[in-house]
């Protein structure tokens, strides 16, 4: 069995390849911002492009703009592929998504260099538009590769300009109506790696992690209506506070993910009063929360206190309340078999591995229900994400590097 610790991996190539990258899409607020078929998406995706045929594959872009690299393998079949995205939210940084992309590179790139022909197909894929950042479709790429974009889709979705998203694909030379030939059904496995985008393997001492499954979400919008009434004449007994129920309900809701544990989560991000006067009681309150498990029946439970929560606050303090759901999803498990096949990599590397739900969202999740897929996960230096401050050292991404390419011998040699 291969010993990934000879491949030839180039620490100081791959480190020159993260500044490099990084420094395309500058955002003038800091950070970086890389948006579906932008100049600095265009760029970097050409910059990848340049990579990938070093490295000896033969590379294309498919139907919507997801970038595939590929060598024949000698017993033909379907392929065995591995990568991420680089598009990013705005102000983000040089890792998230990106860093699976330059480990997916590095790892095929040492198999062809070290060992060879593989005797499957071997593939690294960059989606696009994973964030949802210009567009309000999320793994739009993803979605693509499995057949569930809408026809109704490219005229319908929008940027904050006004561009739909079909317009914006003609711009750099995609055309709408064949979406559909970017689905495929010849991929055999997937393995995406990723920074973990959290704390738990630094703080717990893991090099790496392998995924069990990418968490089920449910994003709510709650609005309470009380009534509206004046601040200094109306007694404290005698009011029906909007906001003051929606601020009982909002703890209330904390309690139950501390209570229930890891990795039960629920956020409050926007918060919002009605009609917002310094003097005036409010009539109206607006929240959202985000609710996440990993595991199908405590997300049932956390779902129900929820809603056993805002339900009875507003009981109590004689208010309405409704909830209204934006997106829900449940939890996706990561093949069983390509977890083992990553798990022996990583053992006979010698390291330890912490095995973990995913907190965030990723292609997998859209790939996993059709081609058996699973993630690698690298440790983030402080759990930043979404941020400039984004940081994996490069001798941490090797460690993920070997892995992954010990992985990828196991599925395709």
């Amino acid at each position: 069995m291969l010993d990934a610790r000879t491949l030839p991996i180039d620490p100081a190539r791959l480190q020159a390849r993260i500044h490099e990258l990084g420094s395309i899409g500058v955002h003038p607020n800091g950070g970086l911002y890389r948006a579906l078929y932008d100049d600095g998406w265009v760029k970097a995706m050409e910059l990848l492009r340049t990579w990938m045929e070093e490295a000896g594959l033969a590379v294309r872009f498919d139907a919507v703009g997801n970038l595939w690299g590929r060598v024949e393998g000698t017993d033909g079949g379907s392929a065995v592929v591995t990568g991420s995205h680089v598009d990013t939210v705005r102000q983000g940084g040089k890792y998230d998504g990106a860093l699976g992309v330059h480990m997916a590179i590095a790892a095929v790139q040492a198999l062809l260099e070290g060992v060879g022909r593989p005797k499957r197909p071997l593939e690294v894929l960059v989606t696009c538009e994973e964030e949802g950042s210009r567009f309000a479709c999320s793994f739009w790429g993803a979605r693509a590769i499995v057949g569930r974009i809408g026809a109704e889709e490219p005229e319908q979705i929008a940027d904050a300009d006004g561009v739909t998203i079909g317009a914006a694909m003609q711009g750099r030379g995609f055309d709408p109506a064949r979406i559909g030939e970017a689905e495929r059904h010849d991929v055999a496995a997937f393995v995406e790696a990723h920074i973990e985008q959290g704390a738990i393997l630094e703080r717990e001492g893991f090099p790496l992690g392998v995924v069990s499954s990418i968490t089920g979400q449910r994003w709510m919008q709650v609005t309470v209506r009380g009534v509206q009434n004046h601040a200094g004449t109306t007694p404290m007994d005698l009011r029906r506070d909007a906001l003051a129920g929606a601020v009982a309900m909002i703890g209330q809701i904390e309690q139950a993910a501390f209570r229930m544990g890891r990795p039960a989560v629920a956020t409050v991000g926007r918060i919002q009063a009605f009609p917002g006067g310094t003097n005036i009681i409010p009539g109206r309150c607006e929240f959202t929360v985000d609710t996440r498990h990993a595991e199908p029946e405590p997300r049932r439970q956390l779902l129900a206190e929820i809603e056993g929560i805002v339900e009875r606050v507003a009981r109590e303090r004689e208010l309405e309340a409704a909830v209204e759901v934006i997106m829900d999803h449940d939890p996706v498990p990561m093949s069983t078999a390509i977890r083992a096949e990553i798990e022996a990599s990583i053992r006979s590397l010698g390291l330890e591995y912490l095995v973990m739900p995913s907190g965030a969202g990723h292609d997998s999740e859209i790939l996993a229900p059709r081609f058996p897929t699973a993630m690698l996960f690298v440790p983030s230096k402080d759990g930043k994400s979404h941020t400039p401050e984004e940081y994996t050292p490069v001798e941490w991404v090797i460690a993920g590097v070997q892995a992954l390419a010990g992985t990828l011998h196991r599925l395709a040699y």
